[in-house]
């Protein structure tokens, strides 16, 4: 029986101003899962975590997926998938990003790699239209090509690989819900003209700093005008989180995808773990439950841990 297992890693989306355009893949957190061919045309999902999602191929981000590359292939048989996330739904740290673009992925190599890496994008973005209501890639590109994706279009689907710098990712996931499609929601309509512009000069900068690996570059264009500003409301304590970060020595960082978790970029490992402490102990203060991580960038994205032929 052909079966794989996966190892997917968290995506932070956005990265401060590149709204639905930017993602980078990160080490911590990550889901595994086991995918396996089945003779009968049925999606059988099982999770082995604790998180209670839906097991129904139809309401499920993976069997979504599933079912769509079947659908395109016109293949008669199933697929069996085993799940476990570690990555807590609802985080902001591209979970059911991991479920569809491992679903896709997971397939791809079991059908012998028909598929070309934007067209598993393409699939897998059906999941993250199910889990809210948008189909967009800056989770699932960061998710599969690994590093840090610019998603220049995802209708018809243009991704570039960013340059990885050697950074370091200090997270936190507050136990509060922030819904993507309220967070959507919440946004303005129309956008002032100076705010765009100067939107456009940050992730100017940022891809430029990226590039050139100029640290100082990337600090001065991690800034947001536009959702930030809005979103930050939804999530306790933001705003202290982020000064202090900065005070400790972190480069930049702001709201990861749509929340609550918040990330700070750094130089150093040593000035991340140091805020992950501060970040957890404004959370112990005002008694919120927390999760932090500390993490290097993923280079690679999604990694097969078993592949049975």
């Amino acid at each position: 029986m052909k079966s794989i297992k996966i190892k997917i890693p968290a995506t932070i989306a956005n990265l401060v101003c590149g709204f639905d355009i930017l993602g980078m893949a990160i080490n911590e957190p990550y889901d595994e899962m086991e995918l396996r061919i089945t003779q009968i045309p049925d999606i059988i999902i099982r999770h082995t975590d604790h998180f209670g999602l839906p097991e129904e191929a139809s309401k499920n981000v993976a069997g979504v997926v599933l079912k769509k590359i079947l659908e395109h292939l016109n293949l008669k048989n199933g697929f069996e998938v085993i799940i476990h996330k570690n990555i807590k739904p609802g985080s902001g740290l591209g979970s059911s990003a991991a479920s569809a673009a491992g679903a896709a992925f997971a397939a791809n190599v079991l059908l012998g790699n028909i598929l070309s890496r934007d067209e598993v994008i393409h699939f897998a973005m059906f999941g993250e239209e199910l889990a809210s209501g948008v189909r967009h890639a800056d989770n699932i590109a960061p998710c599969i090509y690994g590093g840090i994706a610019l998603v220049k279009s995802s209708n018809p689907i243009d991704i570039i690989p960013l340059n990885t710098p050697d950074l370091f990712v200090a997270a936190v996931h507050p136990q509060v819900e922030v819904k993507t499609s309220d967070a959507r929601q919440i946004l303005k309509k129309n956008i002032m003209m100076k705010d765009a512009v100067t939107q456009w000069g940050n992730i100017a900068g940022l891809i430029a700093g990226i590039e050139k690996n100029d640290l100082s570059l990337i600090g001065r264009s991690l800034n947001d005008v536009i959702v930030e500003p809005v979103r930050s409301i939804l999530i306790p304590e933001f705003d202290t989180i982020k000064r202090k970060s900065l005070e400790l020595g972190a480069l930049g960082g702001g709201i990861s995808g749509s929340g609550p978790s918040i990330f700070m970029i750094t130089e150093k490992k040593e000035t991340a773990d140091e805020i992950v402490r501060m970040m957890k102990s404004v959370y112990d203060k005002i008694e919120v439950e927390s999760f932090g991580y500390v993490s290097d960038i993923n280079p690679t994205g999604i990694t097969i841990i078993e592949h049975n032929h």
